[in-house]
């Protein structure tokens, strides 16, 4: 059965193990690199990453990137948002879709 995970400082993730994910605390990209690549051999199926951590493992998180799983979806943490994450989702929806569907942006 497939998992899934949530990775970045703690402060940003602790909340997501009330919703049953599991989760990673990372405070520095070797962490966050060596954690997300455990996850990934352990059949995590998605994999949340905080937008702070994941901007400084980007070379990381791109290897995943054409692989089936994990999936990674960037989210915001506790310093706020960067709309990496927001970008990645339009991004992906663009290329499954074909098109723009967020009109007005």
């Amino acid at each position: 059965m497939y998992k899934m995970a949530v990775l970045g400082p703690y402060d940003s993730i602790y909340g997501f193990a009330t919703l049953g994910l599991d989760i990673f605390p990372a405070d520095d990209p070797e962490e966050g690199k060596t954690r997300l690549r455990r996850l990934a051999a352990d059949k995590y199926a998605v994999v949340y990453v905080t937008e702070g951590l994941a901007a400084s493992m980007q070379q990381e998180i791109e290897k995943y990137k054409e692989q089936l799983l994990p999936a990674i979806i960037l989210i915001p943490g506790i310093t706020g948002n960067t709309g990496e994450g927001v970008r990645g989702v339009k991004t992906s929806v663009e290329k499954a879709v074909g098109s723009d569907i967020i009109f007005g942006e």
